[in-house]
């Protein structure tokens, strides 16, 4: 029933002006609405949503991955805009300078100006 329907990523904001400006000026993405009730922001054809709560930023877990061509260059691009990437050690995933590597991809996770946790990943 929804195979055809396109998906967006809603990402919750404790400070809507804050991560406007962290999505579009830190990672790079574009802003195509913008309106109290509905910010939103194109990322490789996909639509990320922004809204204003007290909840932003409480998930332990990753609310967007974007998928890159080449790891290492989109996180010095990131550190060199402030970006710190996460380090884990959990049963099946350990991080090394911050990068898991398994024999389909290379992932690496930080967290957006509100706490929510991203993720980059490439393919091999």
């Amino acid at each position: 029933m929804l195979s055809d329907s396109p998906v967006a990523a809603i990402i919750p904001a404790n400070d809507l002006a804050r991560a406007k400006r962290f999505y579009t000026e830190t990672l790079g993405l574009t802003l195509t609405r913008e309106a109290p009730e509905d910010t939103r922001l194109e990322s490789g054809g996909t639509i990320v949503g922004l809204y204003e709560t007290p909840y932003g930023g409480q998930a332990q877990h990753t609310l967007a991955s974007f998928k890159v061509d080449d790891l290492d260059a989109s996180m010095s691009e990131l550190k060199a805009k402030g970006v710190t990437f996460e380090d884990y050690d959990l049963p099946g995933l350990k991080t090394v300078d911050g990068v898991v590597e398994t024999d389909n991809m290379r992932g690496c996770w930080f967290k957006d100006s509100e706490g929510n946790v991203l993720c980059l990943v490439q393919d091999r």
